[in-house]
């Protein structure tokens, strides 16, 4: 990676991400730099089989413990080393990691801690398989991408990046250096999720033709973390104005969609935000009028709806709310030919209705008559793991399920479930909501991250 682009990265902050933008976008966002000679595509990449994955984890404050934990209770795997600003996390996470070991596995795990550089030390003393990347949303790029040149692969949580550009840099380093970087979609692991995934594929609601995706999750109470996920975040609320956190209701519908793999993909955006009040009065009601929220002025509105439309003329919509007050939703609905899938509340309905649950598609199967659904139509993978996944815990099990799927993939030298493309492409509709918005719902061209290649990408398979 060039000078030029190393210290673009390191000087990425809310002021360098797609506010800066707003005229358009350029040929070279659009296209990406050249391809390598030596680049592998890798949508269907395979990498050599690992008999044991030597982890390391960057940023364990929220929901790096909980991945770490678990990847340690998977067969196969080491824990190697743990990283994070502040020693107490580190600390106390690795006590949790050895004790799942039982003193047999991950004993020797180097710890990093005391300022920002200290996950550079980490990837340049320690030999890793897998760094798992759980930090600020601005240091996803700079952090995936170092971890592909240092000769791992980088799982980063979502989303990928913040920025267009950010997005095609793990491209291209993915490509160079053959190694895997999956967004860490754990949503797409969910039951009802692998549920509708078995469904599509099976042809149950025929043609598919519109989706719909959000995520409504009231947060503002993270506006209170000195050290965690509020203390930074908030920053994000007030600075950007679009849909920043699409990919747990996108990821699963364009996953349905075949989105990026075959016959379609994603092929240009339009957006709008509300208003942005919610903030602004929750600051002010909730904390001292010299608080540094108070000193803020948040920029972002309320509610963003977005609309997708595809390389086939499919719709996808995708809301995003962390703000207003209303019950919990990942609102997903796929819609087709024969019927329509729906979710907050789980709902199917059929044309020409489903055995002794309804007699046609003006009434849905729900509640207690979803078991013949589930009985007839449940993912395999979940039936293989379901049960060790609600034991093992994060969101209901679907975190388990993921971390699984990487580690199984990962030794067996499968593909992963998700490629780098697909985090990239979801992962965009918050850069191009942001011109869209700032631009009255003009719309916005998505890259095209494959180059092309996305035609010559395989399904995802039904994994049993």
């Amino acid at each position: 990676m060039n000078s030029n682009r190393r210290d673009f990265l390191k000087k990425t902050t809310l002021a360098g991400t797609a506010i800066g933008l707003a005229p358009g976008l350029t040929q070279a966002q659009l296209l990406g730099p050249e391809r390598s000679f030596k680049a592998q595509y890798m949508g269907d990449f395979a990498a050599p089989k690992l008999e044991t994955i030597r982890c390391a984890f960057i940023g364990v404050g929220a929901r790096g413990p909980g991945h770490a934990k678990r990847m340690a209770a998977i067969e196969g795997t080491e824990v190697v080393a743990i990283c994070d600003l502040y020693q107490d996390f580190a600390e106390k996470t690795a006590a949790a990691v050895k004790e799942i070991g039982k003193g047999e596995r991950h004993q020797n795990i180097k710890l990093y801690h005391g300022d920002e550089n200290q996950w550079e030390k980490m990837l340049r003393k320690e030999k890793i398989d897998a760094v798992f990347i759980c930090t600020p949303w601005r240091w996803h790029a700079t952090m995936a991408i170092k971890s592909m040149e240092a000769g791992a692969h980088a799982f980063v949580e979502v989303p990928l990046a913040v920025t267009l550009e950010e997005m095609w840099d793990i491209v291209d380093t993915s490509e160079k250096t053959k190694k895997h970087c999956m967004m860490m979609e754990n949503v797409n692991y969910g039951r009802d999720e692998l549920l509708y995934l078995n469904m599509c594929r099976q042809g149950v609601i025929g043609e598919l033709l519109h989706a719909e995706a959000a995520y409504i999750h009231e947060l503002r109470g993270q506006m209170y973390s000195e050290r965690n996920t509020g203390s930074w975040r908030t920053y994000h609320y007030a600075k950007r104005n679009g849909n920043l956190y699409p990919t747990h209701g996108l990821g699963p519908v364009a996953q349905y969609m075949n989105l990026g793999r075959g016959d379609d993909n994603f092929k240009r955006i339009t957006s709008f935000s509300s208003p942005a009040k919610g903030r602004n009065l929750y600051a002010k009601k909730n904390f001292q009028a010299d608080h540094k929220w108070n000193a803020l002025d948040f920029k972002g509105g309320d509610m963003n709806t977005s609309i997708i439309k595809t390389n086939m003329g499919r719709t996808v919509m995708v809301q995003w709310d962390e703000t207003s007050p209303r019950p919990y939703s990942r609102h997903n609905l796929i819609q087709g030919t024969k019927g329509t899938m729906t979710g907050f509340p789980t709902r199917i309905a059929l044309e020409g209705g489903f055995g002794e649950a309804t007699k046609d598609h003006h009434s849905w199967v729900q509640g207690e008559k979803l078991a013949e659904i589930y009985e007839k139509y449940e993912h395999p993978l979940y039936k293989r793991v379901g049960e060790l996944a609600k034991k093992m815990g994060g969101h209901g099990g679907m975190d388990f399920i993921m971390e699984f799927r990487i580690a199984e993939c990962l030794r067996e030298g499968l593909p992963l479930d998700q490629n780098v493309y697909e985090g990239a492409f979801w992962s965009a509709v918050g850069p191009l909501s942001e011109i869209s918005v700032a631009q009255d719902g003009m719309p916005q061209d998505f890259p095209d991250y494959t180059r092309g290649n996305w035609k010559n990408t395989k399904p995802l398979d039904i994994v049993v």
